[in-house]
């Protein structure tokens, strides 16, 4: 078996063990008790915002508790010495939280619209928005030791990262914000309910700076694990 393999099924456990599984369920829910209400003529305009709050949940706030977890309990220690490499074990909590948001969000969406939205956009948008905000949960993470430390100063990366919905929304339409790498996945989700059409340029911009913007905070990932774990427990 890979080590990316003994990695996923360590990362299923451990998602178990601290109970985000279920609290994802519970999320779930919590949105449908939200969209069921409202007339189905507006669902469409209100479910991709819904389902971006659900991949901030997922993504953002997933990551980082478990790794608040994992330096609690000196997983994380444990981790550094293993032949484990850094990739394969962000690449598990990326490949895991991001099939959970991904079903939540297509569950979310059936639910309230039966078949009747496009699944290919809605399983990209989420897919991309996602990862965006677990490496962004990662990331701000890994500096502090604690929730309460991380808490508030969070609050001001969570916030540009959902910056594009004042966009989206029509309150605010600068093309500044199509910086913020969030603004594709939301075009997708969008276009998921027929709510706008995507030119050719939309589409690639949305998944190739995504891609890249990712790309570039997983090598940034990688640089601060090293600087906050490996280098503190001594590990090579």
């Amino acid at each position: 078996m890979s080590r990316l393999a003994v990695a996923l099924r360590l990362e299923i456990t451990l998602q178990w063990r601290y109970k985000f599984l279920h609290a994802a369920v519970f999320s779930g829910v919590l949105w449908l008790a939200l969209l069921l209400p409202i007339p189905a003529q507006l669902r469409s305009t209100a479910e991709p915002y819904v389902i971006l709050g659900d991949l901030m949940i997922v993504g953002f706030f997933f990551v980082a508790a478990a790794v608040f977890f994992e330096k609690g309990e000196r997983t994380l220690n444990a981790v550094v010495t293993t032949p484990l490499r850094f990739h394969e074990y962000l690449a598990s909590k990326v490949v895991m939280l991001t099939a959970l948001s991904v079903l939540l969000a297509v569950f979310v969406a059936t639910t309230t619209h039966g078949v009747h939205y496009h699944l290919p956009l809605l399983v990209l948008g989420a897919a991309l928005g996602t990862v965006l905000m677990l490496l962004l949960g990662f990331l701000t993470a890994l500096p502090f030791r604690s929730v309460s430390d991380w808490f508030l100063p969070a609050v001001v990366p969570i916030a540009v990262f959902n910056l594009p919905i004042v966009h989206y929304s029509g309150l605010w339409e600068t093309p500044w914000l199509y910086l913020v790498p969030t603004h594709g996945p939301l075009l997708f989700l969008g276009a998921a309910f027929d709510q706008k059409t995507l030119t050719l340029w939309q589409a690639a911009y949305g998944v190739l700076y995504p891609v890249l913007f990712a790309a570039g905070m997983w090598l940034l990932a990688q640089r601060l694990f090293t600087r906050y774990l490996i280098a503190k427990t001594g590990g090579a």
